[in-house]
């Protein structure tokens, strides 16, 4: 196989993968060097040579490279997958599956054209704990499910705020790193990780570690479409600086067999604190309440409580350490259905996150007293804007100076895989982007 990306994620395929039996790391792939020439040093180190490519392209030339673990920036997702399946290379890509929704459907469409085994990064999918829980729940002891709720609370400090173009590292083919990208100047201090919060290299936080938790509620609640309505809201609060997705957001989702909502946080509990907010415990995980008490976890396992707050059960995890092999099982036998994230869980839950981003993106401006009216009537909703609200308040937050962006709420057909209603025409708008010859996810894959 071969690994494009070597920073943490990919650091961390080196290790794990190479550790499977009958698995061969033979090449690396980084479009900066910087990366790539580490990563083969340590190799080296170990007595252990691999080929190594700048350009991912190269890569799908390699005959001898039979699988592709992708660990590349969100805009890179959907193209890489497409080129590999065509290439005859099955694939292994990270959370958030796709940058946007039309790629996802064209990835899908690619692994089932050339027979192709994509698997998620979505490890949640393989912890004992959570695989434990999915079938508790499904015995009926908690009785009927209310709602599920995601959680993503952790510190994001500010990115940064520069008055010009920043110089490109030496080391770095701009170019393949912009990808599908439109080739801009550098407008922000840090080239690597920081593109996670511009709309077009990344997905923002809900993206990023609410490709986790929004994929574990649609997996345990057996979500198998994408909800009928969205509406999410939020801001970037705390700091002026040239990130342009929030740090503090709610997406709220009208499945009809079960509410979800989702909340993301970087700021502290309050002014001045080093740690973050805490929903029942939980920080980065789900919350699902039933009739008869709640679930309380997320990878590595959790608890269920009755809804007087007592212990119930405990779901010890092990945060899916047999993902990597549940991967390669599935290439090995040829079949999919053995993979316990495929592509299109990964795409339909990747369609979560940018159908709240493009609520968000396609907001407004409103002063408290306004979302307050907008977010009435929905139970759910509004306990949770009730609570950011106290949340922003303890961070001193102005929403006079910097107000909420509320957006509206978008209506989803899922037969006809687009967005419909008075806001649809837009929402449509933000279903795919504008690729940057030649780096072009194809109409027809």
């Amino acid at each position: 196989m071969a690994i494009v990306g070597v920073r943490e994620k990919g650091i961390e395929h080196i290790k794990y993968f190479r550790e499977l039996p009958g698995v061969q790391v033979a090449a690396l792939c980084d479009c900066d060097t910087q990366f790539l020439d580490l990563e083969v040093k340590k190799l080296k180190d170990q007595k252990v040579t691999v080929d190594t490519y700048v350009d991912f392209r190269r890569v799908l030339d390699d005959r001898n490279i039979d699988v592709v673990i992708l660990s590349i920036p969100d805009h890179w997702h959907g193209l890489a997958t497409v080129w590999a399946c065509q290439a005859g290379k099955h694939v292994y890509v990270e959370k958030p599956a796709t940058h946007n929704i039309w790629e996802g459907q064209r990835m899908v469409e690619a692994a089932r054209k050339y027979n192709r085994v994509v698997g998620m990064g979505s490890q949640e999918r393989s912890d004992t704990g959570l695989l434990a829980f999915a079938e508790h729940l499904k015995s009926g002891q908690l009785g009927k499910v209310r709602y599920a709720r995601a959680i993503s609370y952790g510190l994001r400090e500010t990115i940064g705020k520069v008055n010009g173009p920043q110089p490109i590292p030496a080391t770095c083919d701009y170019s393949l790193f912009q990808g599908p990208a439109p080739l801009t100047p550098l407008m922000r201090q840090n080239l690597h990780y920081d593109w996670h919060w511009c709309w077009s290299t990344g997905t923002g936080e809900i993206g990023n570690l609410g490709g986790h938790v929004l994929d574990d509620c649609r997996w345990i609640l057996g979500l198998e479409d994408l909800p009928r309505r969205v509406i999410s809201l939020g801001g970037r609060f705390g700091y002026d600086d040239d990130g342009e997705t929030p740090n503090t957001q709610i997406a709220f989702y009208d499945y009809e067999k079960v509410p979800v909502i989702y909340e993301v946080r970087g700021l502290p509990a309050k002014q001045g604190a080093n740690w973050e907010d805490q929903y029942r415990g939980i920080r980065f995980g789900l919350v699902i309440q039933c009739e008869n008490g709640y679930f309380a976890g997320g990878r590595g396992g959790g608890w269920t409580y009755d809804n007087n707050n007592k212990r119930l059960n405990q779901f010890p995890g092990d945060g899916g350490g047999t993902h990597y092999q549940n991967f390669i099982d599935a290439v090995r036998s040829g079949k999919r259905e053995k993979l316990r994230a495929e592509m299109r869980e990964g795409h339909l839950s990747a369609a979560l996150c940018h159908m709240a981003n493009i609520s968000y993106r396609l907001g407004r401006r409103q002063s408290v007293e306004e979302a307050g009216r907008t977010v009435a009537g929905n139970d759910l909703l509004q306990e949770t804007f009730e609570r950011l609200m106290t949340h922003l308040q303890a961070n001193a937050i102005d929403l006079a100076r910097t107000p909420l962006v509320v957006g509206p709420a978008l209506s989803w057909s899922n037969q006809a895989e687009k967005f419909q209603g008075e806001y649809g025409d837009w929402a449509n708008m933000l279903v795919r982007r504008e690729y940057r010859a030649p780096f072009v996810v194809p109409e027809k894959v």
